[in-house]
């Protein structure tokens, strides 16, 4: 018997052969949870505008369904993407009032990929105003499903707590700066940033160019790789996934096999990436307590667990790779393609009254700074030394991946002034720098719960390209463990299969 909660790909895909669900049914289904607990209940508030058109989609998938079997790998299937990426039929407000009823007219490569496989998209997702937090003017607050007073990580906020909440099968975040592996992280879910020459980015706007990427937040490991599938690939609009032929195996769900933990080296890094790290508070030992039963499931399932690996300098090189000199040209080019948006500048958006004080003040960090700057040198120097320093772990331990925690605190209870004040509200112990600097594919996957039931996230870091060898670690450390739960505040309801 079909169950609405927590099914995954083939489960709905199954019970559409078997007659058990349509494709429309599943989309009011989906939309009855969406009314009850986004602004409602729980008032979760991850769904930025709804499709109208989704059940007519879905009849339409019906019908060619009856006819002659799926459309293609994704038939049927509600999707959840972040409005960052546009759509020709939704508007995409990127999180900010200042786009509330924009329209593109034109769909993203993602998306274009994802109708062409038979999905439905079925609703645009907040964000973090402009790609930062998970606070915008277009909506105000996103919260955690598993404590709606705690954030749920960004900038992807939206996006992940749909799915963690069961508003949608899959969802597509962007990750320039963990902002997909965050979410997952904080909604214990599977979140993949694929190395940046993967995906194409075309028709998403821009954050920072050499690190922004595309990819998918998933309940199931399986379900990340049938995505991905569907995302991949050399697309001529977005010259740098040039990179990425020859790169693309037929299928990522090769790689599922419950064995192939066996023999495999895991490295671990420890010393905590970030500097607001407290290492003494309650919340690092809870977290720490989990990654440790998570290396000893890795361990059992027949990894072997080398380290802690030391890489010397590593927070002097974090340190030193950081900076925004790519984000304003890049943001500016972008509004530029657009005649109809309504502001064409990140001056612009910094002088506006509307955007949220704290987005506007991180904005404002970025104005003036260029490429031509000597600063940004520097940044690359320091991130090429970055990448030889990981490169040679990888090597010198003889090392299939890295491994450490997304987060090392539990998520942070959300200021009650959140969208007044204009210092940015910043998660602490984020470990997501490093593979947003390298531009390496790093997953994060759900590793258990804190003793007050907040959600923990293992992050697994591999080399270019490593997406399968990724894939292979979390799948068979996931079948040893079972850690995805859905949140209690978002049950099954009456009536639901």
């Amino acid at each position: 018997m079909f169950r609405l909660l927590e099914a995954t790909i083939d489960d709905i895909h199954a019970a559409m052969r078997a007659g058990e669900i349509t494709c429309r049914q599943l989309v009011e289904r989906y939309v009855n949870r969406i009314e009850a607990y986004d602004h409602k209940g729980p008032a979760l508030n991850a769904i930025q505008t709804l499709n109208e058109r989704a059940a007519e989609e879905a009849e339409r998938l019906d019908a060619a369904f009856a006819r002659s079997g799926p459309v293609g790998p994704l038939h049927g299937i509600p999707v959840l993407v972040k409005d960052q990426v546009e759509t020709r039929d939704l508007p995409t407000t990127y999180g900010s009032a200042l786009f509330r009823g924009f329209q593109s007219g034109r769909d993203a490569a993602a998306v274009e990929r994802l109708r062409a496989a038979g999905a439905v998209i079925l609703a645009k997702t907040t964000m973090g105003e402009f790609a930062s937090g998970f606070i915008g003017s277009a909506f105000g607050v996103c919260r955690n499903p598993y404590d709606p007073a705690r954030e749920p990580g960004g900038s992807s906020c939206g996006s992940g707590v749909g799915v963690a909440a069961n508003f949608g099968v899959v969802a597509i975040g962007e990750d320039t700066f963990g902002s997909i592996r965050n979410p997952a992280a904080r909604n214990s879910l599977v979140g993949l940033r694929p190395t940046v020459p993967l995906v194409s980015r075309f028709g998403m706007m821009p954050a920072t160019p050499s690190q922004d990427t595309l990819g998918p937040l998933a309940r199931t490991v399986r379900d990340t790789a049938l995505l991905l599938d569907v995302l991949a690939g050399y697309d001529p609009r977005d010259p740098v996934t040039a990179q990425c032929v020859g790169q693309v195996p037929p299928s990522y769900t090769a790689f599922l096999d419950t064995a192939s933990l066996r023999g495999m080296r895991l490295g671990v890094i420890r010393e905590p990436l970030s500097e607001d790290t407290d290492p003494t508070a309650a919340d690092y030992a809870q977290v720490w307590a989990a990654m440790d039963e998570a290396l000893r499931a890795l361990a059992a399932a027949g990894a072997e667990i080398v380290g802690p690996v030391a890489i010397p300098g590593l927070r002097d090189l974090l340190r030193r790779s950081a900076g925004s000199y790519e984000a304003e040209a890049a943001v500016d080019a972008y509004l530029a393609a657009h005649p109809t948006a309504p502001v064409k500048s990140v001056r612009e958006i910094v002088l506006s009254a509307e955007v949220v004080p704290s987005r506007r003040a991180r904005f404002l960090e970025d104005l003036g700074h260029t490429t031509s700057d000597q600063g940004y040198l520097q940044q690359l120097l320091a991130r090429a030394e970055l990448r030889q320093a990981i490169l040679t772990a990888l090597a010198d331990h003889q090392l299939q991946a890295l491994v450490y925690a997304s987060f090392d605190h539990a998520p942070e209870v959300i200021p009650a002034d959140i969208l007044s004040i204009p210092r940015r509200i910043a998660a602490r112990g984020a470990n997501r720098a490093l593979a947003s600097y390298l531009g390496y594919p790093a997953i994060s996957v759900p590793a258990g719960f804190t003793p007050p039931g907040l959600p923990v996230g293992i992050e697994f870091l591999g080399r270019p390209f490593a997406e399968g060898t990724l894939l292979q670690s979390a799948y068979a450390y996931e079948q040893a463990t079972h850690h995805r739960r859905p949140p209690a505040s978002t049950p099954a309801l009456a009536g639901e299969p």
